[in-house]
């Protein structure tokens, strides 16, 4: 039997129905009476049995529900280890600190991981606000340590610690204590108030000693005779005693005037005038002492070797900048803001001679 094109589309729907219904009539029928001694099953959602050993376990942390659970867990541990931290300090009554005792805790110093290496290490890529959460933690944590180290309690201390370096990079941390290791080696004064440095320029190196001078008082004395109205006024002791004399009646006053010294340099034995006969050199080697307004107020000496005069300058000027941040520390910001405390390490390329310039010649004609 043929069916049209206008028939088809009602044969579909009426095959169908015929079709879940006998799938609803095959199904066999369970009397009500035979389900009481059933027990109820655990179903899911879509009406199938669960047995137990098909459900789920519960999740150790609330992290597992978001979508970052690495770092909210890492996160949590360290916030763990911060609480747990100023409990121990709360006990050992260190925490709150005190300010008289603040002064007594080094100074931080941060090596944490940068943003991509910390990105790695928690498993997803850091925004900004998140890495500076985390590194604000770190430090609250490394400022614990800080504390433990300082009242002697290592065990604390280490234990922080190994948490904390687990933040830090390799690269940074080596590079923060050759820094701390050359503070320490940083020239210091001798015992007669001397400084040591070495100064650099090109090809030329000075050694510069810088010796602050004394400060010499001149005293001038003057005398002062009474007056006729200080005779009127006698003291009544006079009748007895007799009248003093002229000369014990004279007071002397000692004022003291400084003397302005002015600084002496002198280079390779040699007054500076002398050994520079450049004005344009002889500036550059005074530069750092009024740049430091301490004119006057050092002596200089330098030997100096290799380069030229104007090698030579420079070399004695970044000696003697890095002399004077040794005798005055507040005006090193100045002097390194000058960049006279940076060494210029350009170097003269040797001319070519020969077959070598020929090349060089012939390799810039071939371009």
């Amino acid at each position: 039997m043929s069916i049209s094109r206008l028939q088809r589309p009602l044969h579909n729907v009426f095959s169908k129905a015929l079709l879940s219904r006998a799938y609803a009539t095959t199904s066999t029928y369970v009397p009500t009476a035979q389900l009481v001694d059933v027990q109820d099953a655990p179903t899911s959602r879509n009406g199938r049995e669960k047995g137990d050993d098909a459900l789920k376990p519960r999740p150790a942390a609330m992290s597992f529900y978001t979508t970052k659970p690495e770092y909210y867990d890492q996160l949590a541990q360290i916030e763990a280890a911060i609480k747990s931290s100023r409990k121990v300090l709360t006990t050992l009554q260190l925490l709150p600190l005190p300010e008289f005792a603040q002064s007594y805790i080094p100074p931080a110093a941060p090596a944490w991981k940068d943003q991509n290496d910390m990105s790695s290490q928690f498993g997803l890529k850091l925004t900004t606000t998140r890495y500076r959460k985390i590194t604000g933690l770190l430090s609250e944590l490394d400022l614990y340590r800080r504390i433990a180290a300082t009242a002697e309690c290592q065990d604390l201390s280490n234990t922080i610690g190994g948490v904390v370096s687990l933040f830090e990079s390799g690269a940074a941390r080596a590079k923060l204590e050759l820094q701390m290791k050359q503070q320490l080696k940083r020239q210091t004064l001798d015992q007669y108030g001397r400084s040591y440095t070495v100064g650099k320029r090109k090809t030329s190196s000075a050694r510069v000693w810088i010796i602050p001078t004394k400060k010499e008082v001149a005293t001038t004395t003057s005398v002062v005779t009474p007056t006729p109205a200080a005779d009127a006024e006698a003291d009544p002791l006079e009748s007895i005693f007799g009248k003093q004399d002229a000369a014990s009646a004279e007071v002397e006053q000692v004022v003291e005037q400084a003397v302005v010294t002015p600084t002496t340099v002198l280079v390779n034995n040699l007054p500076l005038a002398e050994y520079f006969p450049v004005p344009a050199d002889r500036e550059k080697i005074i530069r750092p002492i009024k740049l430091a307004g301490v004119l006057g107020g050092y002596h200089v000496f330098a030997i100096a070797r290799g380069g030229g005069t104007s090698g030579q300058s420079g070399a004695i000027a970044h000696g003697i900048a890095k002399g004077i941040a040794i005798h005055e520390p507040s005006m090193e910001p100045v002097l390194r803001a000058a960049k006279l405390l940076r060494r210029d390490p350009r170097m003269v390329e040797r001319k070519k001679t020969g077959f070598a310039k020929a090349r060089k010649r012939y390799a810039w004609v071939k371009r």
